[in-house]
C-alpha cells in the first residue's frame, strides 16, 4: 500500500489520478475531513494526516509499505518532513519517495533549497530506503502571472536567464512509476523539461499560442516583489522567489535538460507550448 501525502496538491493529486485509473492500491493522506469525504465519494482510501499535528500520522501510516513524501514551501517545511520520516520509520515503512528540488543546496540563500537540502540528509540517515526526485522550477508557476499575461505582459526578474522549466504532470509520472517500481533504492533523478528557455522565448511562444503581443516585463527587483504579493503569495514566499530567480536563474546555475523523465516513465516530458495549449483558457483574456 502506497501513502500518498499532498493529495489534494498539484502533484499528489496527479499521482492519486494515475493511481486510479491505473488500479493501483493507495491512501490519500489529507489535512481536512471534507477532503477525506470527496475521496471516498470517489472510492478512493483517504485518511486524515496533518504533519502539523505528529499524532495524526501513526493510523494515517498503518500498513503504509512506501510513502511519497511533499510538502508546500513554507517556513516550517524542514521540521513537517523531519517529523514525517521519523513517524515513518516508526511506523515501519519500508520506503520513501521524495519530491526535493533541482537547486537544493544548504547554503543557499533560497529557503525552500537549503531545507530541501537539510531534509534530504535527514532522509537519507534515517535507515529508511529512500528515493529522492530533484524537479526544476515548475511551468505552472506561470499560471501566478495569468492576469498580465493575459493582458500582454510577462512580469519577471530573470534578465537573460534560463531554465529547463519542467511539468508538474511530467513530475508526477516519474513519482508514480518510481513508487510502483523496484530498482530505485538510494536514487536521486534530476527532473527537467526537454529544454531550456529563457523569458524572452517564453514571452515569444505565449504571444504565438495566445494570439496577441506579450512582452517580458525585466522589472527591477522591489516592482516584482510587489507583484508576487499582489498575486497571493506571503512575504516570506515572495522574497525567496526574488532571490531565485534574481540569483539562481539570472547566474544560469540551474541544470541543462537531463531527459530523466523519458528514461523513467517511457514517454517525453511537456515542452513549454504543449503547457501553454493545455492552459490556454487560464491565459486567455
Amino acid at each position: 500500500m502506497i501513502l500518498v501525502s499532498g493529495a489534494t496538491g498539484g502533484i499528489g493529486g496527479e499521482i492519486c489520478r494515475i493511481f486510479k485509473a491505473a488500479g493501483t492500491p493507495f491512501r490519500a493522506m489529507c489535512r481536512k475531513e471534507t477532503q477525506i469525504t470527496n475521496f471516498r465519494k470517489q472510492g478512493v482510501d483517504a485518511v486524515l494526516g496533518d504533519f502539523d499535528r505528529p499524532e495524526t500520522l501513526s493510523s494515517a501510516m498503518q500498513g503504509i509499505d512506501t510513502m511519497f513524501l511533499i510538502t508546500p514551501p513554507t517556513p516550517q517545511q524542514v521540521e513537517q518532513e523531519t517529523t514525517a520520516i521519523d513517524a515513518a520509520k516508526e511506523a515501519g515503512i519500508g520506503r520513501i519517495v521524495k519530491i526535493s528540488a533541482s537547486d537544493s543546496n544548504v547554503r543557499s540563500p533560497v529557503p525552500w533549497a537549503k531545507a530541501h537540502a537539510l531534509i534530504d540528509h535527514h532522509l537519507r540517515a534515517s535507515g529508511v530506503d529512500w528515493t529522492i526526485l530533484k524537479p526544476t522550477a515548475f511551468m505552472q508557476n506561470f499560471l501566478w502571472f495569468r492576469d498580465p499575461i493575459a493582458k500582454g505582459f510577462l512580469p519577471q526578474v530573470t534578465g537573460s536567464g534560463s531554465v529547463s522549466w519542467v511539468d508538474t504532470r511530467d513530475v508526477a509520472r516519474v513519482a508514480a512509476a518510481v513508487l510502483t517500481q523496484d530498482g530505485h533504492k538510494g536514487a536521486t533523478y534530476f527532473l527537467t523539461g526537454p529544454e531550456t528557455i529563457d523569458m524572452k522565448e517564453a514571452s515569444a511562444r505565449l504571444s504565438k499560442a495566445l494570439g496577441h503581443k506579450v512582452r517580458y516585463l525585466d522589472l527591477p527587483s522591489p516592482v516584482f516583489r510587489a507583484i508576487l504579493r499582489l498575486t497571493g503569495n506571503s512575504k516570506w514566499m515572495a522574497n525567496g522567489l526574488v532571490v531565485q530567480f534574481d540569483d539562481v536563474v539570472v547566474g544560469h546555475h540551474d541544470i541543462d535538460p537531463t531527459f530523466e523523465i523519458e528514461r523513467l516513465t517511457g514517454k517525453p516530458p511537456h515542452d513549454f507550448t504543449d503547457f501553454i495549449q493545455d492552459h490556454l483558457k487560464q491565459f486567455s483574456r
